[in-house]
């Protein structure tokens, strides 16, 4: 403690009146907060010159001298002391720590050495003066994200303890529940249920799609958000909770239902997947499988292999990989991915970090499960790991792209755990795809649109699959995927 307090070289001033407390580790790093009460304090900027601090209680935090840094950096190499107002309020208290976190992985990890053109060692003093005569912890983590805002980036940002777990649950590909989503509906701000896990307890107690969720045990949810409601409903496996749904059946006959639910642990599939059988124009009967990946979880390369090689061994002679409104999730997923469907050594992505440096990460020695052909499906929806996954595909010459422009997220964020169990999201680095075209804003444009005008082309092809009893084969996107691949196929007959 002494030792690294000395490292704050402010004089007999402040080595004689300060007390010292060593925070855990942050992230890596480990550091020490030193302060004193009652007397004013002076503090060293970045450029040596003295500066007076005055308040009743402050505490000088030691960066890049004090904090032990696992990557040396020069331009972090000088002390730098900040001093800031402690709050005797112990809930802004520890998000003032949190605060501290937070600004250290970003001074070290952003993407954009300027901060957004701001000083950002300034930044976080002005930040803990605000935070000060606050009284509430949701009124700190205010200004926590008002700090962060100032970067101009939206994916840089804080999220509390319980939407961490909300993250975590959609990463992890488990909860414990009752296997109900939920939606707000807009025009009428109703919690509606979007879908129940099959064989779940809600499932079970026959709850269906589009019935309306109207309390929780016993609690109206008049403008509660979809979000809080599914936190009512999750907890521990062997609890229970009751549900009221008010069902309407669309000729002016409604019924209420209550029903009291097992909670139990629900798993998650991030894969669904269905055969579809076509006949090509020469009369042969093809098998296409179709693969609908809703998002990057852990789980979902693992469950992808299992499903492609299930269908292998059915016979399936081509693929759908469908990524439309897939959101992302973990980047490392979206690689794990790719490597299913291809060969060799390719590259899947370049990062561009903060300093300008590209690295590619390429693949080492794979083997695909299937060299059969394969349309990808996009849209507007499709984001992040779901634009590296269709980037991999379409750059190294696997796969066509169908559908519509994607988002256009071409950033890659860290998430780290902070020691109040909140989460920080940071942008780290952006991402190319294989052929190095720029996706972040601008995204990726399939080869083929799905249009109204292709569908009306006249093409026989799509008027037979008008027809088509199968909800899947209904969809547009679905039918010209399909027509693009008898187009391959039968480049692969002629040939």
């Amino acid at each position: 403690m002494e030792t690294l307090c000395s490292t704050i070289d402010v004089g007999s001033l402040i080595s004689k009146s300060l007390f010292c407390y060593r925070f855990p580790s942050i992230g890596h790093r480990r550091g020490v907060a030193c302060g004193r009460k009652e007397l004013p304090i002076a503090h060293l900027n970045k450029d040596k010159k003295l500066v007076k601090w005055v308040g009743k209680g402050v505490i000088g935090l030691a960066a890049a001298t004090a904090l032990s840094f696992s990557s040396y950096s020069p331009a972090l190499a000088e002390s730098l002391t900040v001093a800031f107002p402690v709050s005797h309020t112990p809930e802004v208290n520890t998000v003032q720590r949190t605060l501290i976190e937070a600004w250290s992985l970003i001074r070290e990890t952003f993407l954009d050495p300027t901060f957004n053109h701001q000083d950002w060692d300034l930044k976080l003093q002005q930040t803990m003066v605000e935070m000060f005569p606050l009284r509430s912890e949701d009124a700190a983590y205010s200004k926590v994200r008002g700090m962060l805002s100032t970067l101009g980036d939206p994916y840089t940002r804080i999220i509390s303890p319980k939407e961490y777990q909300s993250f975590r649950i959609g990463s992890d590909g488990n909860l414990q529940g009752v296997g109900l989503f939920v939606s707000v509906q807009p025009n009428t701000g109703h919690l509606v249920v979007l879908s129940c896990v099959e064989n779940s307890p809600a499932a079970r107690a026959g709850i269906h799609e589009g019935d309306e969720l109207l309390e929780i045990n016993g609690e109206r949810l008049d403008g509660v958000d979809s979000e809080t409601a599914a936190q009512k409903l999750r907890g521990r496996a062997g609890t229970t909770v009751t549900v009221k749904v008010h069902r309407g059946n669309g000729a002016g006959v409604s019924s209420y239902q209550e029903v009291k639910l097992p909670r139990e642990v629900i798993k998650l599939s991030p894969v669904s997947s269905a055969i579809i059988p076509h006949k090509m124009p020469d009369g042969r009967l093809l098998k296409t499988g179709y693969v609908k990946l809703s998002s990057f979880s852990q789980s979902a390369a693992m469950e992808m292999e299992n499903t492609i090689q299930d269908m292998e061994n059915q016979g399936v002679q081509s693929y759908i990989l469908d990524l439309r409104n897939n959101p992302g999730g973990l980047v490392t997923a979206g690689l794990d991915v790719a490597q299913i469907w291809l060969d060799g050594d390719e590259t899947l992505v370049n990062t561009v970090d903060r300093d300008g440096n590209m690295a590619p990460i390429s693949m080492v020695n794979g083997h695909a499960v299937t060299h059969d052909p394969l349309v990808v499906l996009v849209n507007e929806g499709s984001a992040s790991a779901s634009e590296i996954l269709a980037g991999a595909l379409h750059d190294n010459g696997r796969a066509i792209l169908v559908g519509h422009k994607t988002f256009g997220k071409g950033k890659i964020q860290s998430v780290t755990q902070l020691h109040d169990g909140s989460a920080l999201f940071v942008t780290v680095a952006k991402y190319l795809s294989p052929a190095l075209h720029d996706i972040d804003q601008v995204g990726i444009t399939p080869d083929v649109q799905c249009t109204v005008e292709m569908l009306n082309s006249g093409k026989d092809t799509f008027k037979e699959r008008k027809t088509s009893s199968s909800s899947l084969e209904a969809d547009s996107c679905i039918m010209v995927a399909e027509h693009e691949l008898d187009i391959q196929e039968s480049k692969g007959s002629a040939s």
